[in-house]
């Protein structure tokens, strides 16, 4: 579905992808970790078309996305921190993203909707908003479209331990209707019951993606964080970089 090959972007003289080259299909949920400035935030916005890589392609369904955006019809985005404009209400918000879309009310996918209760604070100001309850319109957004792909910033960053659960159980069900999934988070453990594949970056670029399966058989340990830890203390990222061939 998308094909990343050799990407490379720089802001000045630092270069923050440096020739990545991954490929993620239809029905995979997808980790993307790895420690800050590691390049994760800016694959993911060169994805969306958001940031124009120096060299190297993106395509979507075979297609490059170079002077293209009808393609992101069909992801739904969540950013680690969503900026809107501070004068509108949560409802003005859900209505002129439906209204670019061309989607009628009928058609939104409302699960998040009720479960976050955001009916009930349709008419508060984004500016009045806390973090947690601005990550909930978030997600609601990132969710109404009935999107083929959805990309997730660290979406539970901010969501009290309820939220958190309730978008986890979110994106397990979009994860059974075979959708392609990109999460990035700090908190590993909980991509534990969520994610098929795992793709390690750092300095901008992937040291390995393997599937989970893989993973859990090669360093014997169950939860993600362990099995980032046993590759990283074994200090085998050269050698992963050798075999980064997709499982």
């Amino acid at each position: 579905m998308i094909v990343i090959d050799k990407l490379t972007k720089s802001f000045g003289k630092l270069r923050v992808l440096d020739e990545v080259s991954l490929r993620c299909s239809q029905g995979e949920c997808m980790a993307l970790i790895g420690p800050n400035g590691c390049g994760k935030t800016t694959l993911m916005k060169s994805i969306l078309g958001m940031v124009v890589p120096d060299s190297g392609q993106i395509t979507f369904d075979g297609v490059s996305i170079t002077n293209q955006w009808l393609y992101r019809e069909t992801i739904g985005y969540m950013p680690q921190t969503g900026r809107y404009p501070d004068n509108m209400t949560i409802g003005q918000v859900i209505d002129m993203m439906r209204d670019i879309r061309k989607v009628a009310p009928a058609d939104v996918d409302r699960v998040l909707f009720e479960a976050f209760e955001i009916d009930k604070l349709k008419n508060k100001r984004m500016r009045t908003l806390s973090g947690g309850t601005r990550q909930k319109v978030s997600a609601c957004l990132a969710f109404m479209f009935h999107n083929r792909v959805l990309i997730l910033d660290e979406p539970t960053a901010g969501l009290d331990p309820i939220a958190t659960e309730i978008l986890k159980d979110k994106i397990q069900a979009e994860k059974k209707k075979g959708k392609l999934i990109i999460i990035t988070s700090h908190v590993l453990n909980e991509l534990d019951d969520l994610v098929t594949e795992v793709v390690y970056m750092q300095e901008g670029r992937v040291y390995f993606h393997r599937s989970m399966d893989w993973l859990k058989q090669e360093t014997g340990e169950e939860r993600l964080s362990k099995v980032i830890s046993q590759v990283i203390r074994k200090n085998n990222l050269g050698t992963y970089l050798k075999t980064t061939v997709h499982e």
